[in-house]
């Protein structure tokens, strides 16, 4: 989030920080989080759901370490108490969002709309694409196209939505 971004988050009371080592417990917990619905679905006792969960999270922790070595890994903060994380890859063209995870409890309040219109706003001014990869069952997908992503792309169950912003050509 740009410095000039964070006076005007400040007053509604939402701050990024910089994950620390301290943070893994509430990231683990959050990750696990966006898994719950599926792990439902399993004929696994909790030890077993754990171990799944402390699998992938790792998995996805060094993924995210090999192939996006430049990103910023931020707690996302309002008033206060952690509610969130955000992992963004800024290139050159693209702002790439790799991970926005709102904690359960605060979902639906606007905090990811807050977090994403600093985003967007700052797309804008670089002139910047946004874009993001997420399940094609995952809710988030339809919070994504109402902030104006556009499906560009399907692999599988994941999807690849880009936001851009008015002013680039992309006849490039």
């Amino acid at each position: 989030m740009q410095a000039e971004n964070l006076a005007v988050e400040a007053n509604r009371g939402l701050s990024l920080r910089p994950v620390t080592d301290a943070d893994e417990p509430f990231v683990r917990e959050l990750y696990a989080s966006t898994r719950s619905e599926e792990l439902a679905m399993v004929p696994w006792n909790d030890e077993q759901r754990s171990a799944f969960i402390e699998m992938q999270f790792k998995a996805q922790s060094n993924h995210y370490q090999q192939h996006f070595p430049g990103a910023t890994h931020e707690i996302i903060v309002m008033n206060g108490a952690d509610v969130g994380r955000l992992y963004v890859q800024r290139l050159e063209r693209e702002i790439k969002i790799m991970d926005l995870t709102i904690s359960p409890r605060e979902r639906n309040t606007g905090i990811g709309r807050m977090v994403m219109h600093d985003i967007l706003e700052e797309a804008g001014q670089l002139g910047k694409l946004v874009g993001i990869y997420v399940e094609t069952f995952n809710p988030s997908k339809r919070f994504f196209e109402r902030l104006g992503f556009k499906e560009t792309e399907q692999s599988g169950v994941h999807v690849h939505l880009q936001w851009f912003p008015p002013e680039i050509n992309y006849a490039e």
